[in-house]
This record gives structure tokens, sequence and C-alpha cells, in this order.
């Protein structure tokens, strides 16, 4: 099966728990992350990943959330990665990313669960470590394939 979306954010945050702020392109690092990301290092969860279309669904409910405010360096549009196993690679330009968790348990005080009793991070976010560094920007394609 061919993946297949479009970059609509591309986001970091100088400070772990603080929302991240859409930057319009972040620089990714082998074995890293994102480039002055508080979250980047040596580590599985070096990049965050979530689905436009996932987001859009909750704003929808009346969520009142700016691009970021998941912690998501990633907003792409067209891609379920919840649907991904692990393992999935996908290349975004020059970067290579490859998925290595799957939802994450939610830190309590969520800004965003205390608004809407709910929060799509924990559930429909994934991450990914930098196997290939480069720049990813807004409008860029992301691509990868699933047998």
């Amino acid at each position: 099966m061919e993946i297949r979306g479009t970059v609509v954010a591309a986001c970091m945050s100088d400070e772990k728990g603080t929302p991240k702020r859409d930057v319009g392109r972040v620089e990714l690092i082998a074995e890293y992350g994102v480039k002055n990301d508080a979250h980047a290092g040596n580590w599985h969860r070096q990049v965050s990943l979530l689905s436009f279309d996932k987001v859009e669904d909750f704003r929808a409910r009346g969520a009142e959330v700016a691009n970021g405010a998941f912690g998501e360096n990633l907003l792409v549009r067209g891609i379920d990665f919840r649907a991904l196993p692990l393992g999935t690679q996908l290349t975004c330009g020059d970067a290579l990313l490859e998925i290595t968790q799957i939802g994450k348990e939610c830190h309590s005080g969520c800004s965003i669960f205390r608004q809407m009793g709910d929060c799509i991070m924990p559930r429909e976010g994934v991450f990914a470590r930098v196997l290939k560094s480069g720049e990813i920007k807004v409008g860029d394609e992301m691509t990868g394939e699933v047998e």
C-alpha cells in the first residue's frame, strides 16, 4: 500500500511542556530529531507526527487548537499515522523517518483535555526516529510504503 500525504505544519518548541509553534520549516538531524526542538535527543521519540485530518475532526467538535498545540512536530494531511505499523519508513524531502511508537500516555493537566474532556494525541499521535537528515517544510510531500 502506498502512503502519501502533504505537510501542513512544521512545528517546534523551545521548552518541554509547552505547545509547539508552526515555524514553516524544520531541519531534521539523523539520530537526533528536530534541530533546536526541546524534545530532540538520542531516543526513540525524536519526531512526533499527527494526522491533520484527525485534528480537523477534533476542531469540528468545537476545539480551538492551533497547529502544534498537541505537541506535534509534523502535521500531515492524508496519512492516518495510527494505522501504520511500527517500523514503517517515511520519506519527506531528503529526510527519512522510521515510526517507533504509536500513541503515548497523556501528561496530567493537559490544557486541551481540560477544555474538551478529550485529547487526540495519546491515541492518534505517533513518534519516529530520524534515519536520514533533511529539511522539511510546509507543502512537502511525505511518502512511504506498507506491504
